[in-house]
């Protein structure tokens, strides 16, 4: 029998990571759709296929990036360059993982919500992956990837898709922006040895750069007041919507004002708390 060490590059390979954020939103988008949760077997269901669904598509990530994860120091120890997993093994994986999480979804939830997995992978692997060495718009175009797993919980819930859904989708999809264009500046560098057209590569002052993150983060504190808007949620999440919002844009304009690492450091860190505390905020405000 395999043993736990055997089988951690594997795990390694699924992005456990992104994959929680991906689950996490999915439920969040079902738990919105429901007004709670009131079908738990539908939900599992629902969390098991688009797990499976999102770990094969970032394995195929893995695969299709083998050569430039080898040169960039942040990646060369993943699982493919440091020869862990031979390249046939990660594609396998990730194909059957994939398929079975598509079929998952077809036959225990509804072929909505399997059709939002299918176009999730492949925007991620098809389009957005190839796109990071043509383009600096990968950015944007792998948000859109990024944001549909609240749809895919919605439609689990209800069979169709609402203004509500593609509220969630708007707050997912400018939220993206500021937190990987902080990323992008941090490992500029690196992402430079790879080839990654990513935008901060691009320039020296870091000035587009910031305009962008502005500019989303201004976008998504717009958008972050549909749910409210749309009668999804109440006055407690506005609130704390807005002020979290503000606490983003904040560390974007200290980006914009004194350009280092440090401060795209901490407009990562603003980014990674904004997102479970918004979701937090929409959980309690269903339960009051």
């Amino acid at each position: 029998m395999a043993s736990i060490r055997d089988l951690s590059p594997f795990l390694e390979l699924t992005k456990p990571r992104i994959v929680t954020m991906v689950l996490v939103s999915a439920a969040l988008g079902f738990s919105l759709a429901q007004g709670g949760v009131h079908d738990p077997g539908l939900l599992v269901w629902t969390l098991l296929g688009t797990a499976a669904v999102a770990g094969g598509s970032a394995a195929l990530n893995h695969y299709f990036e083998r050569e430039v994860d080898a040169v960039m120091t942040r990646t060369r120890d993943r699982p493919l360059p440091s020869g862990s997993v031979r390249a046939s093994a990660a594609m396998s994986f990730g194909l059957c993982l994939v398929l079975s999480g598509l079929a998952l979804l077809v036959v225990q939830v509804n072929l909505l919500t399997a059709f939002l997995a299918l176009l999730t992978a492949f925007l991620y692997v098809v389009v957005y992956t190839p796109l990071k060495r043509v383009t600096w718009l990968n950015t944007s175009f792998g948000a859109i990837p990024g944001a549909l797993p609240p749809l895919g919980g919605w439609a689990a819930a209800t069979g169709e898709l609402d203004a509500g859904a593609w509220a969630l989708f708007a707050i997912l999809f400018a939220w993206q922006h500021p937190h990987f264009y902080a990323i992008a500046w941090m490992f500029r560098q690196d992402y430079q040895l790879g080839g990654m057209k990513m935008l901060p590569t691009l320039e020296t002052d870091g000035r587009r750069t910031c305009r962008h993150i502005l500019g989303f983060s201004l976008l998504l504190l717009a958008v972050s007041v549909l749910p409210t808007i749309l009668g999804i949620s109440g006055r407690l999440y506005l609130v704390g919507a807005i002020i979290l919002g503000l606490g983003l844009l904040a560390a974007g304009i200290a980006l914009r004002l004194s350009p280092s690492n440090l401060a795209a450091r901490r407009l990562l860190r603003a980014s990674i708390v904004y997102l479970p505390l918004l979701f937090l905020l929409t959980i309690v405000d269903i339960g009051s």
